[in-house]
């Protein structure tokens, strides 16, 4: 009973603060436009934000070396396609409707039993829906190396039954935005933010992950990341085997 006390006061803790941090949901696409989150050049280079500077001792890694992608298929809406070894490669923006396309790729691949996210993030219910089916159907989620997961896609990676990054991969986080700025009530807003962090810790929690992870990217602008290092990634749950060979 002591454990549950405490474990229900970390929640409210964390809901609290992230309530105090965050903005409505990720709209990737108004981001891009409004902030240029993606930086010039051709296929296959570095797409990925900054590192946040947080005074971190020591500094924190700045992963974008390993990571390549090409930008206009990260731009794109989700796409999953079959690999060899029963994988599912989910690469892309996590935009609405996202969940339905993989559950109707689940049920075409009887086969697949992991999905390898390569995503900058998208939208808050798509990714946690996309979590909700992995964890349904036991499914393993890893992050390959080069990819990315950031933003929203943290969400979704929480769902696999297993959890695998590798040490050549980026896990980024940074404080939502909102495509509706200036145009609620500031009262309603804040509500609404409210409402959104609570959601996102207990879906965190309802996945055995830490929601005390998530205060990372209440420092971290919208144009930053912090990206979350290999003892984070363990000690928050997030992965279940820290490294993917």
């Amino acid at each position: 009973m002591s454990r549950l006390r405490e474990t229900l006061k970390q929640w409210v803790f964390v809901s609290a603060l992230l309530g105090a941090a965050f903005i409505l949901g990720l709209e990737l696409r108004t981001l891009v436009e409004r902030h240029g989150l993606w930086p010039g050049g051709g296929a296959a280079t570095a797409v990925l934000p900054p590192a946040v500077n947080a005074n971190l001792v020591p500094p924190q890694a700045d992963p974008r070396s390993f990571v390549t992608a090409d930008e206009d298929a990260l731009r794109q809406p989700m796409v999953f396609r079959p690999a060899p070894g029963g994988v599912l490669r989910a690469t892309g923006t996590i935009d609405l409707g996202a969940a339905s396309r993989l559950a109707a790729a689940l049920d075409n691949e009887e086969q697949i039993s992991t999905v390898s996210f390569n995503s900058p993030g998208g939208t808050l219910n798509d990714a946690m829906a996309i979590a909700r089916l992995l964890r349904q159907r036991g499914l393993t989620a890893v992050v390959e190396g080069g990819a990315v997961c950031a933003s929203s896609c943290p969400l979704a990676l929480a769902g696999g039954r297993e959890r695998m990054v590798s040490p050549q991969a980026a896990i980024g986080v940074h404080q939502f935005y909102s495509s509706m700025e200036g145009s609620a009530d500031p009262l309603q807003a804040a509500a609404d933010a409210q409402m959104t962090a609570a959601r996102i810790a207990r879906h965190l929690s309802e996945m055995g992950i830490d929601p005390a992870i998530w205060l990372y990217a209440l420092e971290t602008p919208p144009r930053a990341l912090y990206y979350l290092r290999e003892h984070e990634l363990r000690r928050y749950r997030l992965v279940t085997e820290p490294r993917l060979s």
